[in-house]
């Protein structure tokens, strides 16, 4: 398939600038692939939706406030984007940079709360690593002068609510650069909804990266390759997810990262594999899923890989349909949008 296979028409009004006052009070699409239907509802509703026993798998990253705004030490502006950790002792980032001009090894930039960064090497994609140093903690520093790296789609500055509202309300592990979006719409309401149901939760972590805004460059998807995060799998959800699958009840993934986490990490036996790693994993038709029985996931950009994935999973022309039917129905897209349950 090409990469003109994945394309759709949307008006610009119906990507999401702002999130709802309240997470919970987006709309929800649900798809049935057994019966090709299409169905209108809130999310609120979720719970009812799935089954008694379900095992629901969040993505418990958190996302840092990865864009940094600085100086060089001989002039001019710079914005700093963190991308991943490369070395924890020495606090050297892979980092994406703009500037007038490049910057060249041994620049020197000047950041608020007298933190310094010094480019250290120019390295593929145009990406640097730099070396942070502050008085206080890094993380700390980071805390309170960086900024929330919202997608390149929501066009505005960020705002103070972002740092609550871009982030799930059960993130606890720092290394994301953008959110895991399937998962802004749960409150603590929703879980002890399910709880009540009897529908099971647990967590894995992958690190969300800047490829998830990236275009697909080649019109042939074979060609694509994707940029590789970081993920955790705690032996503990190793374990329960393996049960549930030998017991023949349901995972449900709640979101595409959770996806492409499970799908890399299953061995050749069908058992999930706990562990650390970092994958690189283009799901597009074709793929066997092995693990995920079904998916709760927000709408995703024409020709992304995202979209390729959840076409993966449900085949492109009924997902086709179900874009042209949430569009139709002005639906809201993107990271602050409305969601689908793939099932």
């Amino acid at each position: 398939m090409q990469l003109n296979d994945f394309d759709y028409e949307l008006p610009p009004e119906l990507i999401a600038q702002r999130p709802l006052e309240t997470r919970s009070s987006s709309r929800l699409l649900l798809l049935s692939r057994a019966r090709q239907t299409i169905t209108h509802h809130q999310f609120v509703e979720l719970p009812a939706m799935l089954r008694e026993g379900d095992l629901l798998v969040r993505n418990e990253t958190k996302v840092l406030p990865a864009r940094l705004q600085g100086s060089k030490q001989s002039g001019g502006q710079v914005e700093v984007l963190l991308l991943r950790q490369h070395d924890t002792e020495n606090n050297i980032w892979r980092c994406m940079t703009r500037s007038s001009r490049a910057l060249k090894p041994g620049t020197l930039i000047d950041f608020p709360a007298e933190m310094t960064g010094e480019v250290l090497e120019a390295v593929d994609d145009g990406q640097r690593m730099v070396r942070f140093s502050s008085p206080a903690s890094f993380l700390e520093t980071l805390e309170q002068v960086g900024h929330v790296p919202l997608p390149p789609y929501i066009r505005r500055d960020d705002q103070p609510f972002d740092k609550d509202r871009y982030q799930t309300v059960y993130a606890s592990n720092p290394g994301a650069v953008a959110a895991p979006t399937a998962g802004l719409h749960f409150t603590e309401e929703t879980f002890a909804d399910l709880t009540a149901r009897h529908i099971e939760v647990c967590g894995v972590t992958l690190h969300v990266g800047p490829g998830t805004f990236l275009p697909v460059r080649s019109e042939n998807l074979q060609a694509h390759r994707m940029h590789a995060e970081a993920y955790d799998i705690p032996f503990q959800a190793a374990e329960r997810i393996n049960n549930a699958r030998a017991e023949g009840r349901r995972i449900i993934a709640l979101g595409t990262t959770v996806t492409r986490t499970l799908e890399h990490a299953v061995d050749a036996n069908g058992l999930l594999q706990a562990g650390q790693g970092e994958t690189d994993l283009f799901i597009k038709p074709g793929h066997s899923f092995r693990m995920v029985d079904a998916l709760v996931t927000n709408f995703h950009l024409p020709k992304s890989t995202l979209l390729v994935l959840v076409s993966a999973f449900a085949g492109r022309e009924f997902i086709l349909r179900a874009y042209r039917t949430a569009v139709a129905q002005s639906y809201r897209f993107f990271s602050y949008g409305d969601c689908m349950l793939i099932e």
